[in-house]
């Protein structure tokens, strides 16, 4: 499930990204698969493990071109270990929101972007995260849950003052927030709650089958109970008078 547009990045062959807090690595595998030059970058040593050999595992059926390249790198979003401008396409998906000191995250993402390129940040959006809140505390008061809710607008002028511009700001998955309404109504580890257990086979079974019906309706829904806002930025080639 992609909360970032690919096309609108621009992401093909030769393109170098970098996926920050890659997670699971939905989206790094995207973009090997489409031929980029992909760092699948967390802290956490499972999940890259688990993305290494998916990576592996592409590439031997044939899913990613021979001539692309995908790697795993731990650390910290505080202090990427690159230089400045050496990324095409930086990532940050769900991620900030995760972060106490997110302006210094914002830094690091804006600092190694090549001028020209691009930057797509994507948090939960404010509406559905704050029903969130209001009915489960186990939903983001946990170890490495979430520290803050966004409102689009500030997140959008904290990362503008770094020196990007603003592109686009859009919606995602929408029949994803009633799902964890649910899950924060009869409690988040739930699973098996017939209801929350009824509603996650007909998410699958959406994202499996995407039949017109339901992608019709979740982008009608987008703009309004979107579970996630995903904002996109470019990094001015030249700066503004020369300088």
């Amino acid at each position: 499930m992609l909360t970032v547009d690919f096309d609108r990045l621009r992401i093909g062959p030769g393109v170098r990204v970098i996926d920050v807090g890659c997670g699971a690595g939905r989206h790094s595998f995207e973009a090997y698969r489409r031929g980029a030059d992909v760092v699948a970058f967390d802290q956490n040593v499972a999940d890259l493990a688990d993305v290494q050999v998916m990576f592996e595992a592409m590439a031997e059926a044939g899913e990613s071109p021979d001539y692309a390249k995908a790697e795993t790198v731990r650390g910290d979003a505080l202090d990427l270990p690159y230089g400045d401008g050496e990324f095409d396409v930086v990532i940050a998906s769900e991620i900030l929101e995760h972060i106490p000191r997110d302006g210094q995250a914002v830094n690091e993402l804006v600092r190694v972007l090549k001028p020209g390129g691009a930057l797509a940040v994507t948090v939960p959006r404010w509406l559905p995260e704050r029903i969130c809140w209001a009915l489960s505390d186990e939903y983001h008061a946990n170890e490495g849950g979430h520290v803050r809710i966004y409102k689009a607008d500030e997140l959008r002028e904290k990362i503008c003052s770094r020196g990007v511009r603003h592109v686009r700001t859009e919606y995602a998955h929408a029949l994803h927030a009633p799902y964890w309404w649910l899950k924060c109504a009869v409690g988040v580890s739930a699973d098996k709650h017939p209801l929350v257990s009824a509603y996650h086979r007909m998410l699958v079974w959406d994202m499996m089958s995407a039949p017109p019906l339901t992608r019709v309706a979740e982008r009608l829904l987008d703009p309004l109970i979107g579970k996630s806002v995903a904002l996109y930025f470019t990094k001015p080639a030249v700066r503004l008078g020369g300088y």
